[in-house]
């Protein structure tokens, strides 16, 4: 996208603001793609039932009708909320889902900021989300809202080292952190001799791949990792107090970080926009990559949500050991077998 901006000739704010609006549709068209193929159509049929079937074809447009739904409801505060932290706080964690993006690369020229320190960039700013999330368990003045913040705070602080710690096995083989020169480093490599279909890290990285995934899971607060917003247990959690608009703004931020998170893995672990067969200069990898990239992104969604439909939730203590205890050793092992490999390979 930096390329084809600057070979227009474009201003810079004209350019910084084609980004922003790319992003800005970006974060609801994947909340809205995700909720609706896998939260109310996979699960339904995985459920044996049809799901939503009344708004538009096959119930497609149910999550704008719900959408249209949240914005003519009123935006209530509690009476003893801290009336602007309760209103900034679903704001800050959409930041977080807006900044994921910035990094996300589609295709060779197809990418808001090639940083070349772009994946720790984008684990810098999905930390920001945990800052919205207790201003919003706070703010309400709720003692279920408190405790969901305290839940998600200390959830997100865990799963957070695992996170990382899965990357750093990528980052070791890549010799890279920009995200375009780790997909080039999977397009580019060999694995036993045989370079058509490059070297995608899942082949080498699946212990990682596995990591990673188990953490965004807990990342999102969803099943088995759900303990913050545990319906059955503090109704709802830290957003129990949030209404209209600005529970669709958690929403929004919850699925758009699904999405983005999905294509962070696709690019970390599947090859990102590369297709097999071409160049990773290709020019036409920017028509080809951004298909190949949704493909990629809907296969690692399915995953998430796939677990998110099977397996019951966690006890607070069982989720901070899984973390402790089981994610973050295999984490060493695996940044450990990779350093070795690497030096004697």
């Amino acid at each position: 996208m930096v390329s084809l901006i600057d070979a227009v000739e474009l201003a810079y704010w004209q350019q910084t603001g084609i980004k922003v609006a790319v992003i800005l549709m970006v974060i609801p068209a994947g909340a809205i793609i995700l909720g609706y193929v896998f939260l109310m159509k996979m699960m339904s049929h995985m459920q044996s039932r049809l799901g939503p079937m009344e708004a538009g074809p096959h119930g497609v447009l149910q999550l704008v009708a719900d959408g249209v739904k949240f914005l003519q409801k009123e935006d209530i505060f509690p009476e003893k909320a801290d009336r602007m932290v309760f209103a900034l706080a679903p704001l800050v964690v959409l930041i977080s889902t807006f900044l994921l993006f910035v990094v996300v690369p589609v295709g060779p020229d197809l990418i808001v900021e090639d940083l070349d320190t772009g994946i720790f960039f984008a684990l810098a700013v999905s930390s920001i989300s945990v800052i919205g999330v207790l201003m919003a368990g706070w703010a309400s003045a709720n003692k279920y809202a408190l405790l969901g913040g305290l839940r998600a705070g200390g959830q997100l602080i865990a799963y957070e080292l695992p996170l990382l710690l899965a990357v750093v096995g990528v980052v070791i083989q890549a010799g890279t952190l920009s995200m375009q020169g780790i997909v080039v480093a999977q397009a580019d490599g060999a694995i036993f001799g045989f370079d058509f279909i490059g070297n995608p890290f899942i082949l080498t990285q699946a212990l990682g791949f596995f990591i990673f995934l188990a953490a965004v899971q807990a990342e999102l607060t969803q099943p088995p990792f759900d303990m913050p917003v545990a319906e059955s247990e503090i109704v709802g959690g830290y957003q129990v107090e949030y209404t209209g608009f600005r529970f669709l703004l958690f929403f929004m931020g919850e699925f758009g970080t699904a999405f983005a998170f999905a294509g962070i893995a696709s690019v970390l672990f599947l090859g990102g926009w590369w297709v097999p067969g071409f160049d990773p200069d290709d020019n036409i990898l920017n028509w080809l990559g951004p298909a190949v990239m949704f493909g990629k992104v809907m296969f690692v969604a399915f995953l998430i949500f796939w677990v998110r439909f099977t397996y019951p939730r966690f006890r607070e203590d069982q989720l901070q050991a899984f973390a402790w205890k089981v994610l973050i050793p295999l984490s060493l092992i695996n940044i450990a077998a990779t350093a070795v490999l690497k030096v004697v390979f």
